[in-house]
């Protein structure tokens, strides 16, 4: 595998990303993973590679380099903690438009490298991120074929860009995987979904006994059989729409 971490030229300054694919063979079709809530990590990265070494190449971009930052380091549990209020209102500095303009810089870039194929992209988005990963399908339907929303938060909003609204404006297929107890999604949000993708070959999915965050090794609702399946379901997505 080839990792390397760049600075890449946006509308509003540079983003700093993670690429990761495999050395031999490609072009390879682009993977967008959209990063959740506290940001870059080794954690992220190492999601990135697995990834990757399925055939991919892979984008991980700090969203937040608008304010200065990319990794915030460990993040207390308690809803009071300065470094838990500071991660939200880091959260809640950025938007779809906003994330929508830097992946077109991002397409950019990778448009110019040769283990890039930017005419079939996957896209993937945790927490936060959701709901950019299936925007990235409407707002590209000519590249993105794939989308997977993983724990996604604003799933159903009254904006015309509610990823609940998203199967009327892409021709990409999307995957929806929800917790089962999830104070950002609750089932009252998760059924507008599924009502949303009511009659396409789109999938929402909700994992049993699972909590919000449940597919990262490294937090405490880290639940090793339901991660293992997003795994497989992520996969199996990009393996039916990432041909050429």
């Amino acid at each position: 595998m080839i990792d390397q971490q760049i600075d890449i030229p946006t509308k509003d300054g540079k983003t700093t990303t993670f690429i990761t694919h495999p050395e031999r063979g490609g072009p390879f079709p682009v993977i967008m993973f959209y990063m959740d809530a506290p940001a870059i990590r080794e954690e992220l990265r190492d999601m990135a590679r697995r990834l990757g070494t399925s055939g991919y190449y892979v984008m991980l971009p700090n969203m937040y380099y608008r304010s200065g930052v990319m990794e915030l380091g460990p993040i207390p549990p308690d809803p009071e903690a300065p470094e838990r209020k500071r991660m939200f209102g880091y959260m809640n500095s950025i938007n779809i438009p906003m994330v929508m303009d830097d992946t077109k810089a991002l397409f950019a870039y990778a448009e110019t490298q040769g283990a890039a194929n930017t005419k079939i992209v996957g896209t993937v988005g945790y927490c936060m991120s959701g709901r950019y990963a299936v925007n990235a399908a409407t707002h590209f339907p000519d590249r993105v074929k794939a989308a997977a929303s993983i724990y996604g938060t604003h799933l159903a909003t009254d904006q015309p860009d509610s990823p609940h609204l998203a199967a009327g404006k892409t021709k990409a297929e999307l995957y929806f995987a929800c917790a089962e107890t999830d104070i950002y999604a609750p089932q009252e949000i998760i059924d507008k979904v599924i009502a949303g993708m009511k009659g396409t070959n789109n999938e929402v999915e909700i994992y049993p006994g699972t909590h919000h965050g449940f597919a990262f090794p490294k937090r405490p609702v880290y639940n090793r059989d339901a991660a293992e399946r997003h795994w497989e379901r992520l996969l199996a997505l990009y393996r039916r729409n990432l041909t050429s």
